[in-house]
């Protein structure tokens, strides 16, 4: 074979390759220029036992030169099972044959290693043996499967420009954040990469030498989804599966999924799913089975919709019918909140950084038992109960789903039925994560989105939550410094403070008409 390869390609000038599987047959011919060439697409090809791609390829390099760059990053982003050369003697016969392969561990900080050169038909060694012990040692080196059966595999990353430096730290907080996103979304975190550059890859966003790194840390780990801390377009997403071969999310769409697996109430179900279409919608692109007219004919003649057409005009419609069914509920939920203000019942509604503590708090007060866990988004749905204070002042506290930083335009849209309830409140409790390191961005976090959302106005009592896990001088002088009143959502001993707080501001609070209509005119806005 290699004889015949060579004799081809000092008739034609071209490289001649081919991709041989592991019984021995030929899967492919390929014929490329004087310098390369091309493997196309081997999407229809399954990888062998999910690691390596089950082929090798062999090509010839017609001015003797050796293994190539794109030789090894083609090895590397196809799996392949081996990169061979043949070079071409001076007799036109073939020379020595070359080969690399992947390896477990970097060797000497390469990720693959070089076969000894050798005459073909005259291996010492035979192909199978090799790639069995590769194999096992992929194996032996990646977690157990059956650990983790059902659950997604991730690797995390973030792209960050000089535009976008604030620090390495900032940076590393944004990362832990997509680290905590993604256990709530019952995902497995195999490692997590950041990469600093002076301009995103407008293809891939991060370059190709780091997206070969991590195509062989996917393999290496068994990973099968990479999660991006940057919002991706459809073309960028497109570009990295098809090197990569692997399922690609941005942190929007890992939030959405957070969202449809907590929405428990009709409402909370409508809004996920008209956030999910909206996030869809540009995202559409033209498939290759989709370039047929598929809705011309009598009385229609003419190039008719297109499948992508057809598949813009089903969302838009889906989406009108999920606005006017969200219209319904927010006027059952107006009507409720009419006949609490004729009761003249105050509400305080808790607001503050997703994981704050905001329904531990409320399950405490009321001796509730709503949904609480230590994860991101544990509670979505807005959930009212009735409480009253130690001086008989009776009043609804309700819990709100929490904030979090660059929280999608999709999801503020889509939850702003639920956010209304924010609009009727006589007073904002900001429970605030006195154990968060990063407390203080948080604390800036949720008043933005408070100012943004024309919530500032309402009256704020800042409570210091979990102080029992932080040091008491700490907690005292951070109360002062934000005038806030400290307690642990675990323990109702330590409520007189938020309790006294609480009925003073109440208590001070004159709720004229015009007050009161200019709260309907903007929730009815």
């Amino acid at each position: 074979m290699a004889r015949s390869m060579v004799e081809l390609s000092n008739e034609t000038g071209r490289q001649i390759g081919v991709l041989i599987d592991r019984s021995g047959k030929i899967d492919l011919v390929i014929v490329g220029d004087a310098k390369q060439i091309v493997i196309p697409a081997l999407t229809g090809i399954r990888s062998s036992g999910g690691r390596l791609k089950g082929l090798r390829c062999i090509h010839t390099h017609l001015a003797g030169e050796n293994l190539t760059d794109d030789d090894l990053i083609d090895l590397l982003f196809l799996r392949l099972d081996l990169m061979g050369i043949i070079k071409i003697g001076p007799d036109g016969l073939p020379e020595k044959l070359y080969g690399a392969h992947l390896v477990p561990a970097p060797v000497e900080g390469r990720d693959w290693a070089f076969l000894e050169p050798t005459v073909p038909g005259r291996q010492p060694f035979g192909f199978d043996e090799l790639i069995t012990a590769l194999e096992e040692e992929f194996a032996r080196l990646q977690p157990l499967r059956a650990v983790d059966k059902g659950k997604d595999r991730g690797i995390l990353i973030s792209v960050t420009t000089p535009s976008r430096f604030q620090s390495s730290e900032s940076n590393q907080e944004s990362m832990d954040e997509l680290v905590e996103l993604a256990r709530s979304d019952d995902i497995i975190v195999l490692d997590t990469v950041i990469q600093k550059r002076k301009k995103k890859n407008r293809k891939f966003i991060l370059g190709k030498g780091k997206l070969g790194e991590i195509m062989l840390s996917a393999l290496r780990l068994n990973a099968n989804l990479l999660i991006f801390n940057q919002e991706l377009n459809p073309s960028q997403i497109r570009s990295i599966t098809d090197h990569l071969e692997l399922r690609v999310i941005d942190r929007t769409q890992l939030i959405l999924d957070i969202f449809a697996r907590r929405a428990l109430s009709r409402e909370g179900k409508l809004q996920i799913e008209m956030a999910q279409l909206k996030y869809m919608l540009p995202r559409l692109t033209m498939r290759d089975d989709a370039l047929s007219r598929l809705t011309g004919g009598i009385g229609g003649r003419g190039p008719g919709e297109t499948r992508l057409e057809i598949d813009r005009r089903r969302i838009n419609d889906r989406l009108a019918l999920l606005a006017k069914k969200l219209k319904q509920v927010s006027k059952e939920r107006y009507q409720r909140r009419s006949r609490r203000r004729k009761r003249e019942i105050p509400v305080i509604s808790l607001v503050g950084y997703t994981n704050a503590g905001k329904s531990t708090l409320l399950n405490t007060l009321t001796h509730s038992k709503i949904t609480a866990e230590d994860k991101l988004f544990a509670t979505l749905d807005p959930t009212s109960r009735q409480l009253r204070f130690p001086k008989d002042i009776e009043v609804i506290v309700t819990d709100t789903v929490g904030f979090i930083r660059d929280l999608p335009d999709e999801l503020l849209q889509a939850f702003k039925a639920t956010l209304e309830e924010l609009y009727e409140a006589d007073m904002l409790v900001h429970v605030i994560d006195a154990s968060n390191p990063r407390f203080h961005d948080q604390v800036e976090v949720v008043e933005k989105q408070l100012r943004e959302l024309d919530l500032d106005k309402i009256p704020c009592l800042r409570v210091l939550n979990k102080i029992d896990l932080v040091a008491k001088d700490f907690a005292e002088r951070q109360c002062r410094e934000y005038r806030a009143v400290p307690l642990s959502a675990l323990n109702a001993k330590t409520f007189g403070p938020f309790f006294d707080a609480a009925q003073k501001t109440i208590g001070r609070l004159e709720k004229s008409e015009n007050f009161v209509s200019q709260i309907s005119a903007n929730y009815e806005e």
